[in-house]
């Protein structure tokens, strides 16, 4: 019994940890002990504790001239480790490079997180010029083309939920939600198209593709997208870069089901 309680009681101080370590994931920037302690609603002297011995273990650091709180160098291993691992990333990211080769477009892979469609994996344009978006940016659901994409395909209460944070998170203040008639038309075009087109709506003359990759399950598992100047997306050219997108993404799903039937073969 006593070693049955002690394992709980390891178990529960982990789950706290947690909660402190989602705190530091959720923030956009560096946080001090006192604002951390109010997300994770825990004592400011507990909270110290944990972080003391996060940062040891390099999941957690301080910065040294304000004092402030972050994820540390392990954690963001660690992340990018479970990324790594993950098939429709692995599969996905070797499908960047050829596209990019083919269009001269910047191509993404994204996820569906807990604040909208983050980019796991890139591959930058020849075209592009100084616009980039960096690992680990988080598209706008209503205004971009992979945030269309996951509109179109996943329950409306999950889309609903990220566009209110993405909302609070707006440094510009302006609601980035539509109304849900036109959300509702977007997603309908999305579906019978196969694909979400944006033009000038993430950065001004830029345009965008994005087509969904589905997993095993049928569920959609992430979005492929290409990203390039909306003079050099037109016309015929939109067109043909639209076949080859389609024709990628479809790809990744037929190679997700093989790889999830590989064990069942064996």
């Amino acid at each position: 019994m006593a070693a049955s309680g002690q394992s709980r009681r390891r178990v529960q101080s982990i789950e706290v940890g947690f909660r402190v370590l989602r705190v530091l994931r959720m923030a956009d920037g560096l946080l001090p002990l006192r604002e951390v302690a109010k997300r994770a609603e825990m004592p400011p002297s507990k909270v110290h504790l944990y972080l003391v011995s996060f940062i040891r273990e390099n999941m957690a650091y301080q910065d040294a001239a304000t004092g402030y709180y972050g994820l540390g160098s392990f954690a963001i291993q660690l992340g990018l480790a479970a990324v790594r691992q993950a098939d429709v990333v692995g599969i996905g990211s070797r499908m960047l490079g050829p596209l990019r080769d083919e269009t001269q477009c910047a191509v993404y892979l994204s996820l569906w997180g807990d604040r909208g469609p983050c980019i796991v994996a890139k591959a930058d344009g020849n075209l592009q010029g100084a616009f980039a978006l960096r690992l680990g940016y988080i598209l706008p659901v209503a205004t971009s083309a992979t945030g269309n994409v996951f509109l179109a395909h996943l329950p409306r209460e999950d889309v609903e939920r990220v566009m209110e944070i993405q909302d609070d998170a707006s440094a510009s203040g302006v609601s980035r939600r539509l109304p849900k008639e036109e959300l509702d038309k977007i997603a309908a075009n999305v579906r019978e198209q196969g694909f979400a087109s944006t033009v000038e709506s993430l950065n001004n003359n830029f345009a965008g593709l994005s087509a969904p990759i589905f997993g095993p399950g049928g569920d959609i598992s992430a979005a492929l997208t290409l990203l390039g100047s909306a003079d050099y997306i037109t016309g015929e050219r939109k067109d043909a870069f639209r076949d080859l997108l389609l024709e990628a993404a479809e790809t990744v799903t037929d190679r997700l089901a093989e790889a999830k039937a590989e064990p069942a073969d064996a």
